[in-house]
Formats: structure tokens, sequence, C-alpha cells
């Protein structure tokens, strides 16, 4: 799914329609973040790009309405996501990605203990190049125990 507006009911409709659409396709898989006292859809995010030949996907197409951010909502649903990723899916690797004028982005995924990897894309000549308008970052499997004792005491 690439970064959507959403500004209106009927721009949500559409975004909840292809996000699901993306689910039955197998490309993607998307979550709701709640909030618990409640019971209202406070955001969203997804497993994408997902290569299961490879064991690694990618977490994002993440927002998180204007209340809750910088809240511990998004360090939780990052911890979940990467603990069944690793875990339970048995992924070798997991990549987040951001636009690379995105500071707020960056710093929470940095917050998280991504580590930043060179992102590069292919260019028509079939030679790889770095990608100036994204960030990459990755979690790999190795790295996964000392991310997950830092992410759970973050969150007691």
């Amino acid at each position: 799914m690439d970064p959507t507006p959403v500004r209106t009911v009927e721009e949500m409709s559409a975004y909840v329609q292809t996000a699901l659409g993306e689910r039955v396709s197998g490309s993607a898989l998307p979550f709701a973040l709640l909030d618990t006292a409640s019971g209202r859809v406070i955001g969203s995010t997804h497993y994408g790009n997902i290569d299961r030949v490879h064991h690694r996907l990618e977490i994002g197409w993440t927002w998180v309405a204007r209340q809750w951010q910088r809240t511990a909502i998004n360090t939780e649903a990052k911890y979940l996501l990467l603990r069944h990723a690793f875990e339970t899916l048995k992924c070798i690797r997991v990549e987040l990605k951001t636009d690379s004028l995105n500071e707020r982005s960056r710093a929470a995924i940095l917050r998280i203990g991504a580590r930043e990897r060179r992102n590069f894309s292919q260019s028509h000549d079939h030679r790889k190049r770095p990608h100036p308008a994204h960030r990459l970052f990755q979690h790999l499997d190795s790295e996964w125990p000392e991310v997950r004792t830092r992410l759970e005491s973050k969150l007691r």
C-alpha cells in the first residue's frame, strides 16, 4: 500500500477496502489499533511486502490518531508485530521504511531499536542505487532477543 491521504469518510472507506483486498490476496495483513478503554479504533498498521520464501516482511502503513501519538500505543503495536514476526512466523528480517523527510517517523523507528540500513532501488539499467526518498530500517532475527528485552522494558 502506498501512502494514502485520508481526509474524508470516503477516503477512509477506500483505504480500508484496499487493505482488506491486499489481505485477501496475501500481499499484506492489516491490523487495527484499538484503545482498550473505549474500544475505539485509534490507528492502523500492516505487515506488507510479505516474502514467504525469504522469510521477510515489512511493518508499516501505520497511522495513529493525534490524541494517541507519543503514547505507548505505537511501541506496544510494534512490539507485538515484531514478536509475532520473529517468534511465530519465523522471519529472518523485518523491515520498516519511512520517507526520508519524515523525521518524526524516523525517530519513532529508531526508538524501537531498528537499525538504519542503506536502501537501494533498481535503476532502469538494473544497477542498484541508493533510494533518496526512503530510509530503510531493519531488525534481524539475531537482534530480536536484545530488541525484545529493550521494548519490554519500555512497556513496563
